[in-house]
């Protein structure tokens, strides 16, 4: 099927910057993170700015010997400002996390150390509606080089892409418990679109402080940057001299206006959908994402959708909340999935133990990708701040379709425990993404059809009011009434048993 050569991102409604980048790198889970993370600031001169809803000091970003410098986060940034004297790093973390530091050891004395140096500033953002987070994960290098996705510098979040049954490295710092395994993304680029998200960051880092940080001096883009950008040794510049979008979201309070970019950019990219969607998210309760599904649904000839989520939220409180909103999204949309075109995925270890995946990617088609830190809630539509980078294919013949594909197989063939040969194989056999996967699916490492569990209906109900998970900073109370989707979907299901339309 032709694919359009239009592009759908429109700066100003979607996104807030369209940007060249000379390299770009999707990077899948956070050993590979860590590892690149590091290489590249050793490569910094003027500015490191780490914009994340957690960060804890004591994590180790490689395995390897070093070269330079030490392997845990905190100790290794103290030595980049006392090895660099022209470097000045900025941390800005989401302040209602700040309680977890209470718990960290050596987090504390290391915060109270950066507090008598000139070159390391470490605050806490508070700047953001009341019951909102600050949940971007952004690390940038003098303006040229970053990284934008879903991954944070915390504990509990280092794994392979193996996700082995009791891997020894998925400890938690000091105590040495062991967690469960962890499937995470983020992207790296390199050029204009870095300096946008330098701009991004300084502009959170105002608006959280109140007084603004100079920016680093960056050369003319059309020098040659890979000679002196912090491009990491060894990570493979899988996309090359492509615009990038840049897409927010902001919930709006008094000083601070509302940016839902992240929500637009959602919908159009589903709806722009002709024969595939591929997607990785914590959750699954976006109404407005759940919408834009359903009208892809009820077309004869629309795409097939594939989520992949974790099997339960993290933690009871989450699940609570996230748990009974997918289970009746899931159900209601199932129910006028009449070609069975949708589906929802778990994956599993070779032992049979749950993958949590906190991955946010979409994939349309072959000619769009999206990685960042929103996932599909609500919150992530018009509470929370988010940050996303997407990119896209011209259209037929673009060798960006097939890099666009080539990285689709690469996840699925993670999530199954194949490889991606097989895996593509399978797809241009089948031209089908669930039936590639159930062809695939084995009783080891793979992927399980998601079976949504039994909850009350208080908990049902909790959900339909999005009293845990609002759509914005007015939510619940201040929201405009409208019928929303389960009511609509509803009312269409009853229209078509009247007419014995239903499967």
């Amino acid at each position: 099927m032709a694919q359009s050569s239009k592009s759908i991102i429109v700066p100003g409604e979607n996104c807030w910057r369209h940007e060249p980048a000379s390299r770009a790198s999707v990077i899948v889970d956070a050993e590979n993170y860590f590892r690149y993370a590091r290489r590249a600031m050793l490569k910094a001169k003027h500015q490191i700015l780490l914009i994340g809803w957690d960060f804890d000091t004591r994590i180790t970003l490689d395995d390897d010997e070093p070269t330079e410098g030490p392997l845990h986060l905190g100790p290794f940034l103290s030595w980049l400002a006392n090895h660099r004297p022209d470097l000045h790093i900025y941390i800005l973390k989401w302040d209602l996390g700040a309680i977890k530091l209470l718990g960290r050891g050596s987090t504390l004395f290391r915060l109270a150390r950066w507090m008598t140096q000139d070159r390391i500033s470490f605050r806490l953002d508070a700047q953001h509606p009341a019951g909102a987070s600050h949940h971007q994960k952004i690390l940038v290098i003098d303006d040229m080089f970053a990284f934008c996705g879903g991954i944070d510098m915390t504990g509990s979040r280092w794994d392979t892409r193996a996700h082995r049954d009791d891997d020894p490295g998925r400890r938690r710092p000091t105590t040495r418990r062991q967690y469960g395994p962890w499937h995470d993304a983020t992207m790296a680029v390199e050029g204009p679109i870095a300096h946008a998200l330098g701009e991004h960051a300084r502009l959170r880092w105002e608006e959280a402080c109140g007084k603004p940080i100079p920016a680093p001096p960056v050369p003319a883009f059309d020098e040659d940057i890979s000679k002196i950008s912090a491009w990491p040794k060894g990570l493979p510049d899988t996309i090359r001299d492509r615009k990038l979008a840049l897409s927010r979201t902001r919930g709006g309070f008094p000083g601070c206006e509302e940016v839902r970019e992240v929500e637009r950019l959602f919908a159009d990219m589903i709806g722009s959908a002709t024969q595939r969607i591929y997607a990785e998210s914590q959750y699954f309760a976006s109404r407005i994402i759940a919408e834009a599904i359903l009208k892809q649904l009820e077309k004869p000839d629309g795409p097939e959708i594939v989520i992949i989520n974790p099997k339960a939220a993290d933690g009871w409180l989450e699940e609570s909340v996230m748990g009974p909103a997918r289970a009746e999204l899931y159900n209601r949309l199932k129910a006028v999935d009449a070609q069975d075109r949708l589906r929802i995925y778990t994956p599993v270890t070779k032992g049979g133990e749950d993958i949590y995946v906190h991955a946010k990617i979409m994939i349309i088609d072959d000619r769009m990708m999206r990685v960042g830190s929103a996932n599909f809630n609500n919150r992530s539509m018009g509470l929370d701040s988010e940050c996303d980078l997407t990119f896209e294919a011209k259209g037929d013949g673009d060798d960006l379709c097939q890099t666009i594909a080539g990285l689709r197989a690469d996840l699925l063939a993670e999530h199954l425990g194949t490889e991606i040969e097989t895996v593509q194989a399978e797809l241009d056999r089948s031209g089908s993404l669930i039936t590639t996967i159930e062809a695939l699916r084995t009783s080891g490492r793979s992927l399980r059809p998601f079976t949504p569990p039994e909850f009350s209906e208080v908990e049902l109900q909790i959900a339909r009011d999005q009293l845990l998970d609002p759509e914005s900073s007015g939510e619940p109370f201040e929201r405009p009434a409208r019928p929303g989707l389960l009511t609509r979907i509803n009312a269409r299901l009853h229209g078509r048993h009247r007419h014995g339309d239903v499967r």
